[in-house]
């Protein structure tokens, strides 16, 4: 099956999307593919964190070839379209960009990603959707939360549909259109955050990101520029 010039194979099942869409990058070029499953026995999250794979969710991983410099507009460009698919299901849905990968859904996150190299000039993006199922344990990072407890109904093959033609667009524009629209759609712009590196904290104003999806934080110290890390803000329960 095609769509939006993507292939998409559909699993049963695997230990993870990233890990599929990696071999397939094996040997090739030019091709835009989209691996899809119903069940993943070990998903994976940012800083070798583990993705809680509930039934019912949405489970895949896209792999094109992207410029490795211009990383931060790939990242962007599919948060973009994650939180616009959202958007198609419900324009009063409270949906923001927490950096540097997350959507958060009434301030719970909904959806994160994780991109990976694969062979060549091949970039690989994992993303989990909570369609029905929101893992909820005392360990978590930071709260989750399923479109269906939102009152947003809807099946990880339809959500796929309406965000590939989204990313299909958004990795064509300039980095500064997507940085626009990424700020205007963030959490946390202008209040004071906690950024954990590590076992480092820097606290200071959450200023922006630059064209490069690195987030600015404006300290004591002047602005710094963060590439990595987690991001808190005033006022979280976890942070």
């Amino acid at each position: 099956m095609k769509l939006a010039d993507f292939t998409i194979i559909r699993l049963k099942q695997t230990t993870s999307t990233n890990d599929e869409a990696l071999k397939l990058s094996q040997g090739k070029s030019g091709q835009k593919i989209v691996v899809q499953t119903c069940i993943q026995t070990a998903g994976r999250g940012r800083l070798g964190r583990s993705w809680q794979s509930m039934d019912g969710n949405l489970f895949f991983s896209v792999l094109l070839e992207y410029e490795l410099k211009n990383l931060g507009s790939l990242i962007m460009a599919a948060g973009l379209s994650l939180l616009n698919t959202i958007i198609q299901y419900s324009s009063t849905a409270k949906v923001q960009l927490k950096w540097p990968n997350d959507v958060l859904l009434n301030n719970a996150k909904v959806s994160g990603m994780l991109l990976e190299k694969g062979e060549g000039k091949y970039i690989v993006i994992g993303i989990g959707v909570n369609i029905v199922q929101s893992p909820k344990t005392p360990d978590m990072l930071y709260p989750a939360i399923s479109l269906q407890e939102l009152g947003i109904h809807t099946t990880a093959d339809d959500f796929l549909q309406k965000f590939l033609p989204l990313l299909a667009a958004n990795i064509k524009r300039k980095a500064t259109d997507l940085q626009q629209e990424w700020l205007q759609h963030a959490k946390g712009i202008g209040e004071m955050i906690t950024v954990y590196q590590n076992n480092t904290q820097q606290q200071g104003i959450f200023s922006g990101i630059d064209e490069n999806a690195d987030l600015l934080l404006q300290t004591s110290k002047g602005e710094q520029k963060i590439l990595a890390g987690d991001v808190f803000y005033d006022g979280d329960k976890n942070g």
